[in-house]
């Protein structure tokens, strides 16, 4: 037996007669559905029979019953009962978004499902990068919905963290751990530094919050439909406690859009793109 489905057995002598058999079920004995017709040998030997049902109900008593039918008539089997079984509860979960930028609101969102997800209260869990401190519970409880859906909100993550959704009474489930990114935020300015015949040079300069000094800095050349190229780069120099900064001159060889990538390596924040600028 399982949540959805059960294989029922019967014993039936067909005293010498070909005979016909049907198991009848449902959820009264008014047997609202039945199994296909199915045929026991003529003989005058006792044969078990057995025949699974499914689209079941989980967690619901069932009444059923043995029908045999040959030329002698037709007889019938005491009626009997099961019950199937729960189906187990399960959490799923998304950040939406993710990545996240630095400081920027996001909502853990997802679903307990299973018999008994309705109404039930779930606490969402956080550990933050580098992932030694341990799961703690972040704010306070939320209640699922009549479909088993629950959304956190989540003010504000500084640094990448794994998250997960636990019940809080038994019997107790966690989700699978989702790790969200929080991406860091990228300015980008441009400003003509001076023409000369081989080019123009133009000064690109910006801000990367949180303040991920030593990243590398990539300026790609952004065209709609085709790869973006490298136009040079530099490196992430310190600004304030929370915001660093970059600059450098490069020679623009190609007139259109320009976005400043920074490479994170440490593991604490997600690489991220500025906003593109135009150069004319």
């Amino acid at each position: 037996m399982t949540s959805t489905s059960v294989v029922l057995h019967a014993a039936i002598n067909p005293k010498g007669q070909a005979t016909n058999y049907i198991f009848q079920y449902g959820s009264t004995s008014g047997y609202s559905a039945q199994t296909t017709l199915a045929v026991v040998p003529s003989g005058t030997a006792t044969v078990h029979v057995t025949q699974a049902v499914g689209n079941l109900l989980p967690a619901t008593i069932y009444h059923y019953r043995v029908s045999a039918s040959s030329n002698g008539g037709v007889a019938t089997g005491t009626e009997g009962t099961f019950k199937t079984t729960k189906v187990p509860l399960a959490l799923q979960i998304v950040g939406a978004p993710n990545p996240v930028f630095y400081g920027a609101p996001l909502a853990v969102q997802g679903t307990l499902s299973g018999t008994g997800a309705a109404g039930r209260a779930v606490a969402l869990q956080i550990n933050p990068f580098p992932y030694l401190a341990g799961f703690t519970t972040y704010g306070n409880p939320e209640v699922t919905s009549a479909t088993g859906s629950f959304s956190f909100p989540v003010l504000g993550l500084l640094e990448n963290a794994q998250m997960r959704v636990v019940t809080t009474t038994a019997p107790l489930v966690a989700s699978p751990v989702l790790v969200e990114g929080v991406a860091v935020r990228v300015t980008l300015h441009a400003r003509r530094v001076h023409r000369r015949h081989r080019g123009e040079f133009f000064s690109l300069y910006g801000t990367v919050a949180p303040a991920e000094v030593g990243a590398s800095v990539g300026f790609q050349w952004t065209r709609p439909g085709a790869p973006s190229v490298n136009q040079g780069g530099t490196y992430v120099t310190p600004g304030t406690p929370t915001v660093s900064r970059f600059k450098t001159v490069i020679r623009i060889r190609h007139r259109g859009l320009y976005q400043a990538l920074v490479l994170v390596k440490d593991g604490s924040h997600v690489s991220s793109y500025s906003a593109s600028v135009r150069i004319r």
